[in-house]
């Protein structure tokens, strides 16, 4: 970006873009939790497993989001790798009614956080414990610590309990993320 793109940035005449993958399980809520954060107009009426990936695009503000839908099933999370080195962020969303997979949920997030395009740069992770609108989710404390996310130490990272059918939740989440891109240098 040349200088007079930096200074219209600086003083807001145009949004940032940025790169941010979601990732998370199968039916964790990734694909319903994009399109929440799309205005109104833009929202889909119904929505179909994510195959492969899907780019979503969304503005708040101060930035504008090209968010990469990736698929949480098995045969597709290969794919994640291609796309860590252009990500400004990660999102992981987390299934917190399916209490069997929160331990495969917690090896992905280990393999992600060892990778090279991963490890050796700062890029924030905003965890969205999903599904708090079920009578027996797991509260966002208990999901922090099976993940054991205060071993998370070079990067900054947030956990935010939410419903994606309801909204709860999700715009905390993305303020929090908006923050920690804006912080860091283009």
């Amino acid at each position: 970006m040349g200088l007079l793109g930096k200074l219209a940035v600086w003083l807001r005449m145009k949004r940032r873009d940025v790169n941010v993958l979601c990732l998370g399980l199968d039916n964790s809520g990734k694909s319903t939790i994009i399109n929440r954060l799309k205005p109104a107009s833009a929202q889909a009426e119904e929505l179909f497993p994510t195959i492969g990936f899907s780019v979503e695009k969304f503005s708040t503000s101060r930035l504008s989001f090209t968010v990469f839908d990736m698929s949480g099933q098995g045969r597709y999370r290969s794919l994640w790798e291609n796309y860590y080195k252009d990500a400004h962020a990660i999102i992981f969303v987390i299934d917190c009614g399916d209490k069997l997979r929160i331990i495969v949920a917690k090896q992905e997030l280990d393999t992600i956080l060892i990778h090279p395009d991963v490890k050796h740069r700062p890029t924030p992770i905003l965890f969205f414990a999903n599904k708090m609108d079920l009578s027996d989710a797991l509260s966002s404390i208990m999901v922090s610590q099976i993940l054991e996310l205060n071993n998370i130490k070079d990067r900054p990272w947030h956990i935010c309990a939410c419903s994606a059918l309801k909204g709860d939740g999700l715009h905390d989440g993305v303020e929090w993320l908006q923050g920690q891109i804006r912080s860091m240098k283009q």
